[in-house]
């Protein structure tokens, strides 16, 4: 984390109106209510027009599930967005990533032993974060593995989680109860 105290504290539930209960509606269902939607809620009319393109991104992706977490766990680590990593390790894992995954997000397109695609999908991912562009060669191999709309879908996906990077890093925002670093932590306090 690189806060330890929110620069704009979450808007708990006791303190939201209507319309917070109706934009909040959704994450109280799926418990959900996370640190980073509470912070948000502060500026509601921004959150609730960002939620239709992180919608987008979390749930009608035509990425797979676990090589969209793959990428959001490769730029939280870019980012050092702890936070950002603490939420997606674990969503990572139920999506299938193992160890050696959640490792390769850290070491990145060459860690030993990754298959084809998600060595691309990390080296995509390094360079739109370094450069704000997929070189040819990168472009060309990524869709032998994978469609146009796919592609499009990685680089709104690395867009939205360096957007949201941006904000949870600068914001403060602070670790959900249960949450820890991880592997994260224990990589980034080696480097």
């Amino acid at each position: 984390m690189r806060l330890t105290a929110p620069r704009i504290k979450p808007k708990e539930k006791e303190n939201w109106d209507e319309e917070d209960h109706r934009i909040m509606k959704p994450f109280v269902e799926s418990r959900s209510v996370h640190n980073v939607f509470k912070t948000l809620l502060q500026h509601p009319s921004m959150m609730k027009r960002w939620m239709v393109f992180a919608n987008h991104i979390l749930f009608k992706s035509t990425l797979s599930f676990r090589d969209r977490e793959l990428v959001i766990l490769r730029v939280g680590y870019l980012c050092e967005a702890g936070y950002e990593w603490a939420q997606h390790e674990v969503i990572g894992r139920k999506a299938g990533l193992d160890d050696a995954g959640i490792n390769s997000a850290i070491v990145g397109p060459t860690s030993p032993g990754l298959c084809e695609l998600d060595r691309l999908l990390l080296t995509a991912t390094d360079e739109l974060i370094a450069d704000t562009f997929i070189q040819g060669e990168t472009w060309d191999s990524l869709l032998v593995h994978l469609n146009e709309q796919q592609v499009v879908d990685l680089i709104f996906t690395v867009g939205q989680y360096n957007l949201v990077s941006m904000a949870l890093n600068t914001l403060g925002v602070q670790l959900d109860e249960g949450l820890s670093q991880g592997a994260f932590r224990r990589r980034s306090t080696h480097s």
